[in-house]
Parts: structure tokens; C-alpha cells; sequence
């Protein structure tokens, strides 16, 4: 069971709050003049409240950040599975009750089911100039990040002639006596992400059902976070994970020999954290300084080289950004899954149900 952490402004920015907010914050450079109101808005209502399937870790430089720049914000983050996030908001805002100002979310096909729904805010952000298209919708939800699906495995255990450079490559690699009960991927019924990359894969991939039966022969094992996968896979209890979330995989290979990592070279799926406004939220001139943030030029230098989650926008530099990840894989190979309405064609109650017991039968989850 996961546990809702919060993260918080520290004590010291809380107490050094009270001087700074006499004195108002700059509107950033380029931003219309009466700007300022949404800067002051966002003072006296004090604080901001998030609910996020991004690691704790990877958001505590942001609101560091965030809170240099907009003090006498508190900033409270709520990190649950992508899952708990969207049963969370709905059952709060359905029960009338206090619930987040953001949602942010890796589970883009969920957060575009609540935009589409009515949950959001129309805000068209100050950076939406910078986002490449398929990256936002309709002035509410917008793509933060450009995060590869990779498939990832254990250097010690698998020979470098083994590893799959192809999605055909992984689905024979897997059928293999060696890799039986040695395979791992996301529980696809518990978790958001991992339900929405294996709906993307069966759009993408020809040989998805042949791809289904290997993970049968292979006695699949599925897991509900990207944390245990790697974990499983470094100790050599599981030998390759597929559709790894890959900003948090090559992040823990730096510092871990035990893990290789690769991007598909037939395809990659792109994921891009999905944000929007809560359309009722009680802190909004919070909710759309913290938006503009994210989305900003030095929003997005903090997620590439302080949070490791790849940036989204092209003119930011560094190794974890989009343009460094296209350069390396190649345009033509990149698949980024949109910030749109048509990322919900599985998630109508019927075909979801369909999804799922095909998913079970032929993959025969464990």
C-alpha cells in the first residue's frame, strides 16, 4: 500500500516569508505587466496544493525553486501512484470536499479523462508559445515532461548479445528458458501509466499480440511502481523490465552498474507528464503561477538537470532534455504520446474490460 507523503516549504522559507511579502516578486521577463495580479493573488491565498505521481525526490528541487521565486507560497505535495491520484480528486471533488489546485500526473490517458470531464481550468499559459502542439489541449492540460518508455536489464545476468534493440528483439528474447519467471513490467490493472503505455504499444506495435503470449511463456511478474521493477531487476531476482519508465531507470544507472537501459530503436514511446488547474481550485492564482513555472525556462532547466525528468521544451540544454533525447534515438523513432482526448479510446468501461482479459489471458499475469 502506498503511503501519501507531503512535502512542504522548509520552517526557514516559511519564517523569511513574512519580510518578503511586503515587497512584491518580479513578474517574469516577457510577462504582460498585469501579471503582477496573479502574483499578488497568489500571495494572500498563501498556498498551493498539489497532487503528483512524480517522485518526491524529483519534485523537491522544483518547489525549492519555485519557492525562492513566489515566497510566502506554501507549497504542499501530495506523491501517490498514478492510480491514488486520479481516484483521490474524484472522490473528493464528487463529496464537495477540499482537494488538490494541480493535478500532475504520468497517467496522461487518466488526467485527459478529468480535463475532458470538466475538471480543469481553461488557462492559457504564459509558456504555452514554447510547448510543441501535440504537448497541450484546448488552453487546460499541458505536457510537462518527454519521458521514454525503455526497456531495462540486468548487465550481470544478460549477455550483451541477448539485449533486444527492437520490440520483436524483447518479445523472442522473452520466450527463452532462461527468462522464464525473469520478466517484469507494470501491473496493468493497478497501475495508470503502465495501462496507457501497453494501450499505446498495442496502436504502435504490428506484433503486440505475439508480444501479449511471450509475456505468458515468460511468467511475466507485474509490479505497480517503476521503483520496484528496478529494484528487482539490479538484484537479478528479475533479469529485463519492459516499458520502464526511463528518466527514473537511467537516473538509478548512473549510479548502479548492475542496470542497462534501452530505448527501442523501432519505437519509443514519449510520455509527458500531464498538468492542469483544478477548474474548482481554492488556491488559483497559486495554481497558475505554479503552472507557468513548470512550463518556463527555468522551470524546465530544474526538471532536466535537477529532477532528471527530461524537459519538453527544445531551447532548454542538457542531458535529460527532449532535444538531447531525439538526438540519441532519432526523430523518426520517437512516439510521443499525445496530450489529447484520443489517448481515452481504452478507457471506456467495455473496451478497457476487453483490454484486460485479453491481457490476462494471453500474457497470463502472475
Amino acid at each position: 500500500m502506498n503511503i501519501t507523503k507531503t512535502i512542504c516549504a522548509s520552517a526557514l522559507a516559511a519564517i523569511l516569508a513574512g519580510a518578503a511579502l511586503c515587497a512584491s516578486a518580479q513578474v517574469p521577463n516577457g510577462y504582460p505587466a498585469d501579471y503582477q495580479k496573479i502574483i499578488d493573488g497568489a500571495k494572500k491565498e498563501g498556498k498551493l496544493v498539489i497532487y503528483g505521481a512524480t517522485d518526491s525526490k524529483a519534485t523537491q528541487p522544483l518547489i525549492k525553486d519555485f519557492s525562492a521565486m513566489y515566497p510566502g507560497i506554501s507549497v504542499e505535495y501530495n506523491d501517490m501512484n498514478s492510480t491514488e491520484v486520479y481516484n483521490r480528486f474524484i472522490s473528493e471533488a464528487a463529496a464537495g470536499g477540499t482537494t488538490a489546485d494541480v493535478m500532475w500526473s504520468s497517467a496522461m490517458d487518466l488526467q485527459m479523462r478529468l480535463a475532458s470531464d470538466g475538471y480543469a481550468l481553461k488557462y492559457k499559459s504564459q509558456e504555452s508559445g514554447k510547448l510543441p502542439a501535440w504537448a497541450m489541449w484546448d488552453d487546460q492540460a499541458y505536457g510537462t515532461t518527454f519521458e521514454p518508455a525503455a526497456i531495462v536489464y540486468n548487465k550481470r545476468l544478460v549477455d550483451p548479445k541477448e539485449v533486444p534493440k527492437t520490440h520483436a528483439d524483447f518479445a523472442k528474447l522473452i520466450t527463452t528458458e532462461k527468462f522464464r519467471d525473469k520478466v517484469t513490467t507494470y501491473d496493468i490493472e493497478k497501475s495508470g501509466v503502465g495501462f496507457m503505455f501497453m494501450t499505446q504499444d498495442a496502436r504502435e506495435f504490428p506484433g503486440f499480440i505475439a508480444m501479449e503470449n511471450a509475456f505468458g511463456v515468460a511468467k511475466v511478474r507485474v509490479q505497480s511502481s517503476t521503483g520496484t521493477m528496478l529494484e528487482r531487476i539490479s538484484s537479478g531476482e528479475n533479469l529485463i523490465g519492459y516499458n520502464v519508465l526511463g528518466s527514473y531507470a537511467l537516473v538509478r544507472a548512473k549510479t548502479d552498474p548492475s542496470l542497462g537501459v534501452v530505448m527501442p530503436s523501432d519505437y519509443t514511446l514519449i510520455l509527458s507528464r500531464v498538468q492542469f488547474i483544478n477548474k474548482n481550485a481554492k488556491n488559483v492564482n497559486a495554481a497558475k503561477l505554479w503552472m507557468d513555472y513548470l512550463l518556463s525556462a527555468r522551470g524546465q532547466t530544474v526538471i532536466a538537470n535537477d529532477s532528471k525528468l527530461f524537459a519538453i521544451r527544445a531551447d532548454v540544454k542538457g542531458e535529460t532534455t527532449s532535444a538531447e533525447l531525439i538526438r540519441v534515438i532519432g526523430a523518426k523513432n520517437v512516439k510521443p504520446v499525445p496530450v489529447h482526448p484520443m489517448v481515452l479510446q481504452f478507457l471506456g468501461q467495455a473496451k478497457r474490460m476487453a483490454f484486460l482479459k485479453q491481457w490476462k489471458e494471453s500474457a497470463g499475469k502472475k
